[in-house]
């Protein structure tokens, strides 16, 4: 994560950077200098999940009860010294990032793979040296934290810049984490986790001023130089050539240091001493080899800068105003025209200054208004042609660029000319007006984009011409906001399709007229299968100042539209009070991360694919809008991690129609409304989610916190058939005895061997455990979410000596180690799981009938042998994972399931559901 090759360059070549500091006295040193404020910490939370997960067994699905011990230890020596923790987690994968976050998980990918040879070879956890993190760590954190009383946040975009901007805009003592951007970032101090001795408060702390001192460069540089040498959002490979050529004429190569510490001293004198030169004087792009990469290269330094900063690299910025994508981003209507301009705030005089967009740089420029023609022009100098643009058009020199139309003249205005290119640029003419409109061009699709209209006038009629026709459509204003919206010309359907700006990138993304909710909505095509997902401008969200604004508020596009229940839907994700609720209503797109799965099993299938179902329900209820909801609501998006998925593209997935007594109620009904009875609606949801209805008594009989367990384990053995009675005794034995056990006899629990097929059985039921929680979410917390947490449901070492006692042949007395009462609740549980399945015509049973051949099924010869079945499905309730997988996108998103009959059939070439063989056989 972070600067590519900066940590180690830190450790090796400039350790004096780093100083051993003691949280105690920082903390007694802050109240002395800030009399009545609270030391406080912001804490990187997902760059501490390995620091704090201190079990020594990690690979059967978590030891949560001591995990959640060790967080609570984690708190109480921070809070005894008096310091406030502020935890941040990761709410949203930025799509800047998103190349990243592929690489990382493919390369997870082949971790597991050899934590499972490893495994299969030698029967036992492998050293710490290939520790793989349980999985939903993340997740179930967020609800421990909360339950030890710490104010837990869940972003709304990158974790770690609004980890920066916290620490600096509330004068924090200083940032806990593992992330060599918080040296970039100029914030708060950056204390670092994996050297914290949590018994004296120790740590050590990098200071990017020492940094700077050595690499003699500026604060303000460090932006530019993690940029050049690679970063998350800018490849590590785009500059290689360059880095080499800054290395190869670097004087000062330091013998004793490594290639990649020379290759930062190289870069950074580069920096220093020849791009220093020149700053303020060129562009970036004309002193680096930034070619089409300038764009994410601007983006990319643009990502350090906290609100209200501002980087003396970004070219003719004019003294006092902040032109940034983070700062710009207000809007303020022109009192004569009512129409919304563009503003950034002056830091000096604290007042909004309008803004136009330069066509070439990207970056806002600031305008003044002509007081005769009332017409706003830019106010900067054109570097090139080194003459002065003037404020409005020089009838003799004929300069200018051409901001708007004039409606009363019909005729273009030019006010400059292209800095690149030397030429006018072009304008759009409409065949039946003869009339001029300003284009600027689309860094895209290439073609022209209208500007603005007059700021004289309430309407303009700016337009883009049909790509096929001399023809030219007007552009859509937004009957809220009386804002023009620009047309792009969409190549494939040959017709202008209005732009949407987001807020966070500034790039324009195709919309369409959503038809439900008659409001303009970005497509979401995915270049291969052209499907549209469209997405509801928010009405309820205005535009805001983004340098006051809190980082959580830039969220303006999303899947619906009622701003009330977005309201909500965001508040419960930022208090980190949900799971992928606000992501799905939002952007309509999810991710999760990977699965201690193991890829040669045939016979178990991916966690991705057992519950998607239940998603694709969810996705029905937050997006459908009631009744009949499927049928309308769009796509979703979803980057999850199995096992032959290249993740090039995410999968998407339709909802799912919902099967609930008395219909499916609309979000206000299950989230607002507090009369009596709601909470059993909120509960039909629930189970209408997991398609259980029918089971609704059994599991309200149920006693806490095993009713849960008992919705997910049915679920389960309904979904996947290779379950058997063995499997679903370990479950409910080891949820039985966890209740009576202190977490110091988990920690001295000892396994005979570690079981592959076990491993994956403990990582499906937490990840099941972690799609409780979006449900539960989702239908308006009808459950308590403790009773599916996992440290009160689940432990990985006592799953698996359940497992492995069941898989001998153990009595179910010995499994629930002789208790009586336990005995009793234990056939109570497996009662209510077998009637709810065999109501599915389900029937679970033993593994040694797997012996003997049966159609539809390979007998079973040790534990070490796959199994496979008929692939058991009821028609029309959702798809089978069998027939899930990257071979099926475009249809794989709520079919029918079907089922296969034998074996043998799902493998004869050229049969239509061999298709499932590129999926379960490759697992």
């Amino acid at each position: 994560m972070g600067v590519r090759g900066l940590q180690g360059f830190v450790g090796s070549t400039c350790p004096h950077i780093c100083t051993v500091v003691n949280f105690k006295e920082l903390a007694e040193h802050h109240r002395s200098k800030h009399p009545g404020c609270t030391p406080t910490i912001v804490v990187d939370a997902m760059c501490c999940l390995r620091y704090w997960y201190t079990p020594e067994s990690w690979i059967c699905g978590g030891q949560w009860r001591e995990y959640f011990s060790a967080l609570r230890d984690f708190v109480k020596t921070f809070t005894a010294v008096g310091i406030r923790l502020i935890f941040f987690f990761d709410g949203t994968v930025e799509q800047d990032k998103r190349d990243e976050w592929v690489k990382r998980r493919l390369k997870n990918n082949r971790e597991i793979s050899r934590i499972f040879h490893y495994i299969k070879s030698h029967k036992e956890q492998p050293g710490r040296n290939m520790f793989f993190i349980p999985s939903g760590l993340a997740i179930f954190t967020r609800f421990a934290l909360k339950s030890l009383g710490q104010e837990t946040l869940c972003s709304l975009q990158e974790a770690d810049y609004e980890v920066a901007s916290y620490g600096l805009q509330n004068n924090c003592l200083g940032i806990l984490g593992e992330d060599t951007d918080y040296l970039i970032y100029d914030t708060c101090p950056y204390f670092s986790i994996s050297e914290l001795c949590l018994d004296s408060l120790d740590t050590v702390m990098l200071c990017r001023e020492k940094l700077c001192e050595s690499l003699d460069i500026s604060l303000a540089d460090l932006p530019l130089l993690a940029c050049l040498l690679g970063n998350d959002i800018i490849p590590e490979g785009m500059f290689e050539s360059f880095r080499y050529k800054c290395l190869s004429s670097y004087t000062s190569v330091k013998e004793n240091f490594d290639k990649k510490g020379n290759i930062i001293l190289a870069v950074a004198d580069h920096i220093s001493k020849v791009l220093r030169l020149h700053q303020g004087e060129k562009k970036l792009e004309e002193m680096l080899p930034l070619g089409p990469n300038k764009a994410l290269f601007y983006k990319g330094v643009a990502s350090y800068l906290l609100p209200g900063q501002k980087s003396p690299w970004f070219f003719q910025k004019p003294k006092g105003l902040v032109t940034l994508d983070k700062e710009v981003g207000s809007m303020s209507s022109a009192p004569e025209s009512k129409q919304e301009v563009p503003m950034c705030t002056d830091p000096e005089s604290k007042q909004g200054v309008p803004l136009c967009t330069d066509p070439d740089s990207k970056q806002g420029i600031p305008m003044c208004t002509d007081p005769e023609s009332k017409q706003g022009v830019p106010m900067w100098t054109d570097p090139e042609s080194k003459q002065g643009v003037p404020v409005w058009t020089d009838p003799e020199s004929k300069q200018g660029v051409p901001v708007c139309t004039d409606p009363e003249s019909k005729q273009g205005v030019p006010v400059s000319t292209d800095p690149d290119s030397k030429q006018a640029v072009p304008m759009c003419i409409d065949p039946g007006s003869k009339e001029g409109f300003f284009l600027c061009t689309h860094p895209e699709s290439k073609q022209g984009v209208p500007m603005c209209t007059h700021p004289e006038f309430k309407q303009g009629d700016p337009v883009c011409t049909h790509p096929e026709s001399t023809q030219g459509d007007p552009v859509c204003t937004y009957p809220e906001s009386k804002q023009g919206v620009p047309m792009y010309a969409y190549s494939e359907y040959r017709q202008g399709v209005p732009m949407c700006t987001y807020s966070e990138s500034k790039q324009g993304v195709p919309m369409c007229t959503h038809t439900e909710f008659k409001q303009k909505s970005p497509l979401g095509a995915d270049p291969e299968f052209k499907l549209e997902a469209p997405i509801c401008t928010n009405p309820g969200i205005k535009q805001e100042d983004l340098v006051n604004m809190e980082p959580e508020m830039k969220q303006q596009v999303t899947m619906v539209s009622d701003p009330e229940i977005l309201k909500i839907a965001r508040a419960h994700h930022v208090q980190a009070e949900s799971y992928l609720v606000y992501n799905i209503m939002s952007s309509g797109e999810i991710e999760c991360s990977n699965t201690l799965e193991d890829a040669l099993d045939q016979a178990l299938p991916s966690q991705a694919f057992v519950y998607r179902p239940v998603r694709q329900r969810v996705y029905s209820l937050l997006l459908g809008g009631g009744e009949d909801g499927a049928s309308t609501c769009p796509t979703v998006k979803e980057w999850f991690v199995y096992s032959g998925n290249p993740l090039r593209h995410p999968d998407l997935v339709r909802p799912l129609q919902m099967n609930i007594p008395g219909g499916t109620p609309n979000l206000k009904l299950l989230w607002l409304n507090q009369d009596a009875g709601i909470q059993a609606r909120r509960l039909d949801a629930l189970l209408g989610c997991f398609d259980l209805s029918s089971s609704r008594e059994e599991l309200q009989a149920v006693e806490n916190p095993f009713k849960a367990l008992c919705c997910l384990l049915t679920y389960l053995f309904v979904q996947v058939d290779t379950l058997c009675l063995e499997d679903l005794h370990a479950f409910i034995a080891q949820a039985l005895c966890l209740q009576g056990k202190p977490t110091v006899q988990l920690v001295d629990l000892q396994l005979d061997y570690i079981d592959a097929r076990a491993v994956q059985l403990g990582s499906l039921l937490v990840r099941g455990l972690t799609t409780l929680v979006l449900v539960n979410s989702a239908c308006g917390f009808p459950w308590r979410m403790s009773d599916f947490m996992p440290w009160n449901v689940f432990d990985g070492k006592l799953f698996h000596q359940k497992y492995l006692q069941s898989e001998k042949g153990c009595t179910v007395e010995a499994l629930v180690e002789q208790n009586r009462s336990r005995l009793t609740k234990f056939h109570a549980l497996k009662s209510v799981v077998c009637k709810a399945c065999m109501r599915e015509n389900r029937r679970i049973v033993s593994r040694q009938h797997w012996h003997s051949p049966q159609p539809g099924r390979w007998g079973r010869q040790g534990s070490g042998s796959h199994r496979t079945s008929s692939g058991y499905s009821r028609a029309g309730q959702g798809q089978h994972w069998r027939d899930q997988g990257p071979g099926k996108r475009p249809a794989a998103m709520g079919c029918s399931r079907w089922c296969c009959f034998s074996f043998v059939l799902l493998l004869k070439p050229g049969h239509p559901t061999s298709v499932w063989a590129s999926v379960g056989v490759s697992r």
